[in-house]
């Protein structure tokens, strides 16, 4: 099945990407990359595969492995545009994440939103994980006028994370885990219909991922076939499950 998957220019989150492409993609999925521009080959926060700060806080090895491997496929140099983009022609869409500055372009895109609120009246799989749900949230459904998000439940970046993230680094890094203003759940929780019962923040944990073999530490949130997933300790999990919406919409 064929999965879009629209990021920025630079910027976004190595793992939220790379883990769910190389699932999706050892399971027969074909993933399609979309920039703001056709043809664009984007890249990733370069601060996540070098550790952020004293090595500490970036992606793990493996998806930093998949990061590289990903840059050397056809689909990665091959980018379709925001504005051209074809729901139709699309099984599902994952609207992966990442918190440095380059994020405020696909974050931030009105072109974006709406090419989203048509893939999502098509009623197939959406996946959203960390800011990627910001994108979600801020697009419209065109009967209501409403966020898609507005009736479903979901999860997204934890304000405690994004805070810790900001406080530990503020003094080398600045703003750099603080896109905007706003924090991420605020802003998602605001968007939602009864936000205390629709938004889920999950089991708290600082450090701890899931990983290839070990889910014991991941979370994420279903609502039909809308998924969301926290950060990137949760991508392994996500990426399965995501495919499992799209092998049950091939039954």
């Amino acid at each position: 099945m064929r999965v879009l998957m629209p990021v920025p220019d630079r910027d976004f989150d190595v793992t939220e990407v790379a883990v769910p492409w190389r699932l999706l993609t050892d399971a027969g999925h074909h993933v399609v990359f979309a920039t703001e521009r056709a043809g664009t080959r984007p890249a990733c926060d370069p601060r996540l595969l070098t550790g952020v700060l004293f090595g500490q806080l970036g992606a793990a090895e493996e998806p930093r492995h998949f990061y590289e491997e990903l840059t050397r496929s056809e689909e990665f140099a091959a980018t379709v545009g925001w504005a051209e983009l074809v729901p139709e022609e699309y099984d599902g869409l994952i609207l992966p994440g990442g918190h440095a500055p380059g994020m405020r372009q696909y974050l931030g895109s009105e072109v974006l939103r709406q090419q989203v609120g048509r893939f999502w009246a098509l009623d197939r799989p959406v996946g959203a994980i960390c800011h990627g749900v910001l994108v979600a949230a801020r697009a419209r459904d065109a009967s209501t006028g409403r966020s898609l998000l507005a009736d479903r439940r979901t999860t997204c970046l934890p304000k405690y994370m994004e805070r810790s993230a900001y406080l530990a680094t503020a003094w080398r890094l600045g703003r750099y885990y603080r896109t905007y203003p706003a924090y991420v759940e605020d802003e998602v929780r605001a968007a939602l219909a009864g936000p205390d019962a629709r938004f889920e923040r999950g089991p708290r944990v600082l450090a701890a991922r899931g990983t290839a073999t070990d889910d014991s530490a991941a979370f994420v949130v279903q609502d039909g076939r809308y998924l969301s997933a926290r950060w990137p300790g949760d991508a392994y999990l996500f990426g399965r499950r995501f495919g499992a919406l799209l092998e049950a919409r091939e039954r």
